[in-house]
Order: C-alpha cells, then structure tokens, then sequence
C-alpha cells in the first residue's frame, strides 16, 4: 500500500481536539504502519503535571486516524503502548491486506459513519440551548465510551451537578494561583499572527453578563466570540447542557489513551447528532477536585478522566471558527 493513503489519513486524524490546542503528537508513517508518538516538548507543564492530558490527547487523535481509516475502507489493528522501553510510543497502526467492506465499516464504533463529523466538530465554549438533551441521545454517547473502553457517566442529580460545578470553578481558581499557570495559559492563547496551534479569541466567549454564578468553563485571558442572543423568557445563566464524565477502570497511560479514544467518540457522535460539545479538563488537572469528584459525585471505582459538557446549540448564534491546526509536515517523524 503506498505511503500516500496512510500519510494523507494521518492529516484528516490532525483535526483532533487537544488541550490547549497543543497538539501533542508526533507520526511516523511507513509502508503499512502508522505510528503515534507523544510529543513531550508540548506538555503543559504546570496544568497538566502528570502528562494526563497530553495522553488524552493523543488518544483522541488515535482514534479520529481510526476512524479516518475506515472511511477509507482500509483495515488495521491498533497495539496500544507497544514498546515498553519507549514511553512516548503511544500506539502502532498496523494496516492489514484486506479492505473493510463498506457495510463493516459503516456498523464499527470507529468506522465511517462518524467521519463527516470531524470536520464539522467544534470547541463551543458559549452558552448552550435551555433544550434538554434527550436520554436516548445519552445513552448512544455512553455506548460510543464504553465501546472505546471507558464508562460515561450523566451527572444528572442537581446536588451532585451543583458540586461538580463547584468543583470546576474552585480548581480554575486554584490553578490560576499556581505560579506559572497564567504565563502558561496566556502562551497558547496569544500566539503570534500565523502560528498553527493555540486557542485564538476568536473561539472563546466571554460569560454571559448577568449569569447567575460563575461560569464552570476555563477562563481565557482573551475573548473574540459573541454569546447567542438570548431567547425571550430565559435568563443568562439557564443552560440545559448535560455534564458527562469519561472514566476509566485504572489510571495508567493505556486507561488514559483509551480515555482520549472515547472522548474522540462521544464528541465525534455528539456533533453527528447535532450537539454542541466542550472538553472541561480543569477539574481533573487539581488532585484534590480530581479525588473530590470520584468519591463525592461520580462514586463509582472507576478513575475519572475528562468532563464534557453536551448540549444544544443555542439559536441565533454565529458560526464557530475552525481552529488552526499544524500541518503533516511539520508533525511527522523521519
């Protein structure tokens, strides 16, 4: 197979979601192999002490290339952390000799269907629709996590919805009394004019004035986006947005790599639903929220991982931007 089909799949699998825009990975590709590499000169170092996001990250981008693949109807199997003396080799790629039919690739969790969705998928860090989200809608985006080897789970109780807010609000608060977390932020949203990476203003919003409490989203130095016009009867703060957590059995690299692949899924099938998605990781990245909302919300075993908050578009609001994105060249391997 030439290296074209896989070096041009590789470049659909970049429109993944990272931290901060950071992208984080580093691809070799060869005659029938794709391999994944973090990229450790981009790990944040004081938000994401231990590496959690970063590999989050590239778990995501690991499985948009599966999805790529598949739309491409080519077959592969995936081996996860395949080199136990390198760490940063995350994942190998390895195209096996016949295609995928049309009809497997369609019906796999990874598989074409969910392409068109990686163009269209978006950060929307605005205010959402007062529409509640349906629970079948939910329940097909708790299938997608756990097929990708991670649970989802719906914090729906308005206690522990409320402390869950909190906790996304206490920890941005508390990291931004970190030394060196606001130079750090301010680095990736502030790039200079033509640089690929990073969160321009032009996809962060300001909260909506007069909202009722402090907005749970991560707070930007710079803004550049438009809140949606608000609906007549509903007040700036109601938002029906759902909070879903993506959690795993443990906490190692290869939970946290699947963890991207399912954040990769729910988002992907969110978008190809209609919704509106936002990654919330600031929860996650303070030990003690983390702690607090394994055994004080979720109460569930599992290690939770990343927030992603779901909702409806609200109306009247402007197109999303699509965020810069490096290119192939300038993340491949020799």
């Amino acid at each position: 197979m030439a290296d074209t089909r896989l070096a041009e799949a590789v470049e659909d699998a970049l429109r993944a979601p990272s931290v901060h825009n950071t992208q984080p990975w580093k691809w070799r590709v060869g005659a029938d192999a794709i391999e994944l590499h973090a990229d450790w000169d981009r790990h944040l170092t004081v938000t994401d002490p231990d590496r959690r996001d970063l590999v989050i990250s590239c778990g995501a981008a690991l499985h948009h290339l599966q999805v790529v693949l598949a739309a491409r109807g080519i077959a592969a199997d995936v081996r996860r952390l395949p080199d136990p003396e390198d760490r940063g080799h995350l994942a190998t790629v390895v195209v096996r000799d016949q295609d995928v039919p049309a009809d497997e690739a369609l019906e796999n969790t990874t598989g074409a269907a969910l392409f068109p969705a990686i163009a269209q998928r978006r950060t929307d860090r605005r205010r959402m629709s007062h529409r509640p989200v349906p629970l079948d809608c939910v329940r097909v985006l708790a299938e997608h996590a756990a097929r990708s080897g991670a649970l989802l789970v719906p914090v729906t109780n308005p206690a522990e919805r409320g402390r869950l807010l909190a906790l996304l609000v206490d920890a941005a608060h508390e990291q931004f009394s970190e030394p060196g977390y606001a130079a750090e932020l301010r680095m990736w949203t502030t790039r200079l004019p033509g640089s690929h990476d990073g969160v321009p203003a032009a996809s962060v919003a300001a909260p909506p004035i007069g909202a009722l409490g402090p907005s749970p989203l991560r707070r930007y130095t710079r803004t550049g986006l438009s809140q949606p016009p608000q609906e007549p009867g509903h007040g700036p703060g109601d938002d029906a947005a759902e909070l879903l957590v993506v959690a795993t059995p443990g906490d190692d690299d290869l939970d946290r790599l699947r963890a991207g692949e399912a954040t990769s899924a729910v988002l992907l099938a969110a978008t190809r639903l209609g919704l509106a998605t936002t990654p919330l990781s600031q929860a996650l990245e303070v030990p003690a929220s983390r702690e607090h909302l394994q055994q004080r919300v979720l109460r569930v075993p599992e290690h939770p991982q990343l927030v992603i908050r779901v909702g409806w578009p609200a109306s009247g609001g402007t197109e999303l931007p699509a965020t810069p994105r490096r290119s192939l060249a300038h993340v491949l391997l020799p």
